[in-house]
């Protein structure tokens, strides 16, 4: 009896021994794997995932950086990139502003002027191609590789216009050469009009119509002007769906040491009527090496800040200058139909219109802040004071 009693335990036992490792199997097959830990504000995302290398690098070194909602076009602006006169070097911020592009993934990249560093009588034709040929390694071959065409201006250090008593050119042998270099680099933009490429020409992308005259001095002579008019009134300017006109000089002086004749455009108020006139929405500038989104009559004004050696503060500004590239997402059907991302290339923060002075007066006129539609009566009264009653009308 003993041993009938033994066996039926023994079993018994080995029956549940089996019936335990089933269920343990069964839950090792059933139960769910385990979650990586929930992101966090700190948890680093990568943007995209085929960035170039150097794009990656960047990124990662920055931490993060801020991609606005994406426009139904979007352009990179960048200018003034040149360091001192007859250099082949260029500062850093160049070199991490056009890789940092693809972040981005504009449509089209713009540079307001001021590619290389001539304007010096001095520099021989071996130089100005050395310059030319630096430009290409760390702007113009990143740019082609990234397939984002560039469209640009020439400015002062690139190809001066200034004159001569007798009306030649002063730096006619640095136009010769600029005009050399970019009659064999196709810079990909869809021309519309070479004109006298690379000096004044149109071209256009996604319904945008741009126009390029040669702001590299302060005059751009009559019989410009006359293509420039032609131009604007063109089918294909008029019916594209915005239009911008790219130049270096600025109308208005919006910068400490530019802020003074032969520094800006002349005739800026005749200027201004003519683009008005054919609806151009916003004049991109550079030179004076300092950024302010600003307004004045119809017309929108971007002055452009600077990649290269020599940030400007504004006038009548305790701001400390910057290096800036400005982003513009164009949306059409909005009434500003077009949104400024501006960064501190030394910084990578954003630079936000409430961090820059409501209007600026200038020698030849008062501009206000692009979001800014009415100075308050004591703004208008600083600025009748400073430049009289005529200079600071909107």
């Amino acid at each position: 009896m003993r041993r009938r009693r033994f066996w039926i335990l023994l079993i018994l036992g080995w029956i549940m021994s089996i019936c335990l490792a089933c269920d343990s199997q069964q839950a090792m097959v059933s139960a769910p794997p385990e979650r990586p830990p929930a992101p966090t504000l700190d948890t680093p995302v990568s943007p995209r995932s085929t960035l170039p290398p150097k794009t990656q690098a960047i990124l990662d070194q920055v931490g993060s950086l801020v991609d606005p909602p994406r426009g139904e076009v979007r352009l990179v602006v960048i200018s003034d990139l040149n360091s001192a006169y007859g250099s082949t070097e260029y500062d850093p911020e160049v070199d991490i502003g056009v890789n940092l592009i693809p972040f981005w993934q504009p449509d089209l990249v713009l540079c307001s002027g001021d590619m290389v560093a001539g304007q010096k009588p001095s520099l021989t034709p071996e130089q100005i191609r050395a310059m030319w040929a630096a430009f290409d390694q760390h702007v113009a071959a990143p740019l082609r590789s990234f397939k984002i065409p560039f469209g640009f201006t020439v400015g002062n250090h690139d190809a001066s216009s200034a004159t001569a008593i007798n009306g030649g050119f002063l730096f006619q042998q640095e136009r010769n050469l600029a005009k050399e270099y970019w009659e064999t680099h196709d810079p990909g933009v869809q021309f519309v009009d070479r004109f006298q490429f690379p000096f004044y020409y149109t071209f256009a992308a996604k319904d945008l119509f741009f126009l390029v005259w040669d702001g590299s001095s302060n005059q751009i002579p009559a019989d410009k002007l006359a293509w420039v008019e032609q131009a604007l009134a063109s089918p294909e300017a008029q019916q594209a769906k915005l239009r911008l006109v790219i130049g270096h000089l600025p109308l208005y002086g919006v910068a400490v040491g530019r802020d003074e004749p032969g520094e800006v455009l002349s005739n800026a108020e005749q200027l201004r009527a003519l683009l008005e006139n054919y609806r151009v929405h916003t004049y991109i500038s550079g030179h004076h090496h300092a950024y302010y989104p600003a307004h004045k009559g119809q017309l929108q004004l971007l002055h452009m800040g600077i990649l290269g050696s020599g940030p400007r503060p504004l006038i009548d500004s305790d701001l400390p200058p910057r290096k800036a590239l400005t982003v513009i997402d164009v949306n059409f059907a909005t009434p500003e139909q077009t949104t400024y991302t501006t960064y501190d290339l030394q910084t990578f923060q954003l630079i936000t219109y409430d961090q820059l002075p409501r209007f600026l007066a200038g020698h030849n006129g008062m501009v206000r802040r692009r979001d800014v539609e009415e100075l308050t009566a004591a703004e208008q009264s600083a600025c009748v004071q400073k430049i009289g009653n005529s200079l600071c009308s909107t």
